[in-house]
């Protein structure tokens, strides 16, 4: 958009609002604080418009978008059906289809309304709450209640959401019961005597008591700005839902997921009984080189250098979190509370935090059945540290770290390579068209269109080839966006086997980022920022062979089973998402280092149906789609008892056989990591948490007789074809 043609319609929205402004009614509430968010909300309905017109789906701003808006709004407001009533949401449903004139006129009523309502819905839930908690629940009586808010209504009247909440806290205080049973050890519930079960059921309610108190003293937190920017993505979100508004906050959380790291202290925190405590302190991070912050110490203030501290006490994470972070270098102090000390305030020099486990892992993988060697890569996200390297520093990449474990496998001679995509999100394009290259002497990857039909070819230009050996590619339901062009590319040049679950995710879109304080110009509307960002659905991603990757995904050469295939994991259940589409291919070479493809399907077959590991997972498949249709609960002890002894021998056995991916909770363990002296022993830990990971994953082990059976299978056609 032409920057001054930009600035001159910014203005004139401006005068018209305010103009607008003066003649309305006055607003809902009238502080100096509301009447600057109303004026910042006024401002970014503004912006957002203005670049949404530059969405790939080319909706127009009407009715139709405005339903869409306000359905997402209303889930976003209150999903669980548990605080608005009927009537209260029947309040906000007249805003159905006037969300596009409150974007086109700067002038947002639905929000502070919005707001409104759902304080005094809180303010209500929690006197229902704590009313409820205070008479013993009868866990002998035979009821249910339904839990998919899906196939629930609003609550007509009070009365029905007492009830509501009532069957919902009895189920709450059951599950906790039970927990304090296990903790002590006492066996059978049903057969406890009186008084300890009145005992346990009286500590149940008042620790489930406790967890509302805080739960709603968060929401009450909220502030109208919240609601504003909750309003303006569920706006863009309408687009598809790859579009969103994202706040300050949101920005950054962004910037440090896709470069794997952050500035600030190195701890993981969280909310708890109105005070901010340490879950952990990251091992190599600055607050674990200072050594004096540990684990459950509560965080009561925080100072900025030498400046008078912040009590952070009732405070929500996210604002102390912000207090927290800072540039590398400067130094905040925090005052903790330790269980048996007093008060101590520790002081901490900022640094770059490395998230490790974002980053690539790799390990040789011996297979017990062949005596073979294999490779094997996770690629948790494509990162890319974007800004380091515009301000000429050299920003960790995926690609560059992937080439590196490459290097490192072929000269320990692997006999081939499992490249593992599953619950890979994606991340930056270009690394994607750069791993992808890795494997492929040169040519192109993928095709991006924009909304106006313009094609263009992404190439790999390097004839640079990191390996050439036999390749599986493993993904799953939540292998999405930039793993799909991979795994799509690799697989229309035949360079690889891909496996896994029925299809990938099916994200096929591509998005922008922009800062939105850079639309801002004018000196007087600096008071605004920091505005935050929009992230915009620009263009849509073809695989070379023409396929879209949106909507469908990409299906495996060798379709696994998989617990979750059941379950609506997938761009297709997503609200807005865009359809599937074909263009023309675009020519590439046939590598075609697959081999016969449907012999190799064969003998996984025979050996999936012969496998323990993975009829364990089939009949885990089964019971989990019962579970997603039965969503009624029940609320009696018995039943909930024996539920919870099939689901906790159900649980052991999806760790038995690698379904709850092993390689998140072992690569995240901070079992080996207390006595490290030295990083060489952290990253030999990390090494051997991997190697773990891997032995245990059925998945991992079906890869390596997928590539035992292409060697054998490339021997055969050596041998028949002699020189």
């Amino acid at each position: 958009m032409n920057q001054g043609k930009f600035v001159r319609s910014l203005i004139l929205f401006i005068l018209c609002a305010l103009l607008v402004s003066l003649a309305a009614p006055p607003p809902l509430v009238a502080s100096v604080d509301d009447e600057f968010d109303q004026n910042r909300a006024r401002l970014l309905s503004y912006v957002l418009r203005r670049q949404l017109e530059n969405h790939f789906s080319n909706k127009p701003i009407d009715d139709q978008l405005s339903k869409a808006a306000f359905h997402l709004y209303l889930k976003q407001l209150d999903y669980q059906k548990r605080l608005l009533l009927a009537g209260e949401v029947e309040q906000l449903r007249i805003f159905e289809t006037r969300i596009d004139d409150e974007i086109n006129s700067g002038r947002v009523i639905l929000a502070p309304l919005g707001a409104r309502l759902l304080e005094n819905s809180i303010q209500r839930a929690e006197k229902i709450v704590a009313e409820i908690l205070t008479r013993p629940f009868d866990f002998t009586t035979d009821e249910s209640y339904e839990t998919d808010p899906e196939k629930l209504d609003f609550c007509a009247t009070e009365q029905e959401l007492q009830e509501r909440w009532r069957t919902d806290l009895k189920f709450r205080v059951l599950n906790r019961y039970l927990g304090l049973v296990e903790d002590e050890e006492l066996g059978d519930p049903t057969k406890l005597a009186r008084q300890k079960n009145l005992e346990l059921e009286k500590s149940a309610r008042e620790k489930i008591s406790r967890q509302y108190t805080d739960y709603f003293g968060r929401l009450l937190k909220e502030t109208v700005r919240d609601h504003y920017d909750r309003y303006l993505n569920s706006f863009a979100r309408a687009f598809d839902p790859h579009t969103g508004y994202m706040p300050p906050q949101s920005k950054e959380d962004f910037d440090i997921s896709m470069r794997g790291s952050l500035e600030g202290i190195g701890a993981t925190l969280r909310e708890e009984d109105g005070y901010i405590r340490v879950v952990k302190v990251i091992p190599g991070s600055a607050a674990d080189r200072q050594g004096d912050l540990h684990a459950d110490d509560i965080i009561l203030s925080v100072g900025e250098g030498e400046e008078e501290p912040v009590d952070i006490t009732d405070m929500r994470l996210r604002d102390a979190v912000s207090l927290i972070r800072g540039r590398k270098g400067t130094e905040v102090r925090l005052t903790v509370r330790r269980a048996g000390h007093k008060p101590l305030t520790i002081p901490i020099v900022r640094d770059v935090v490395i998230i490790e486990e974002s980053f690539v892992k790799s390990a040789v993988v011996d297979d017990p059945l062949s005596k073979l060697s294999y490779g094997y890569i996770r690629i948790p996200s494509f990162y890319r540290d974007f800004e380091n390297t515009r301000n000429g520093g050299d920003g960790r990449n995926s690609t560059d770290d992937v080439k590196k474990a490459l290097k490192d496998l072929s000269r320990k001679k692997v006999e081939g390579i499992i490249l593992d995509l599953r619950n890979n999100g994606g991340g930056a394009l270009t690394d994607a068209v750069g791993i992808t290259g890795l494997f492929i002497e040169k040519g192109p990857v993928v095709q991006v269109r924009d909304g106006d039909g313009d094609t263009k070819v992404l190439y790999d230009h390097d004839s640079y080839v990191g390996y050439d050996g036999h390749l599986v590619v493993l993904v799953n339901q939540f292998s999405a966006s930039a793993s799909e062009i991979v795994a799509g590319a690799l697989q229309d040049y035949r360079r690889a086997i891909v496996i896994g679950s029925e299809h990938t995710h099916g994200k096929g879109t591509v998005q922008v980022v922009m800062d939105l304080d850079k639309a801002l110009t004018l000196r007087n509307m600096r008071e605004y920022m920091p505005l935050g960002a929009l992230k915009m659905t620009t263009q849509k991603f073809y695989r070379v062979n023409g396929d879209s990757t949106q909507y469908r995904g990409v299906v495996p050469d060798i379709i696994l089973p998989d617990r979750s295939r059941n379950n609506k994991f997938g761009e297709r259940y997503l609200d807005y998402s865009l359809s599937w589409d074909a263009i023309p291919a675009v020519e590439h070479a046939d590598i075609n280092t697959q081999g016969d493809v449907e012999r190799l399907l064969r003998l996984s077959q025979e050996r999936v149906r012969a496998d323990k590991d993975f009829l364990e997972i089939q009949r885990m498949a089964d019971l989990s789609a019962e579970r997603i249709r039965d969503t009624h609960q029940s609320l009696q002890l018995k039943t909930v008892y024996q539920e919870r002894l099939d689901m906790q021998g159900d649980k052991e056995s999806a760790h038995s056989y690698g379904m709850f991916d092993g390689l998140d909770a072992d690569l995240t363990d901070d079992e080996d990591r207390e006595n490290d002296a030295k990083e060489e022993d952290s990253a030999l830990s990390e090494v051997q948490k991997l190697l773990k990971a891997i032995n245990k994953d059925p998945y991992v082990s079906e890869s390596m007789a997928i590539l035992g059976d292409l060697m054998r299978q490339k021997d055969l056609q050596v041998a028949g074809n002699p020189g």
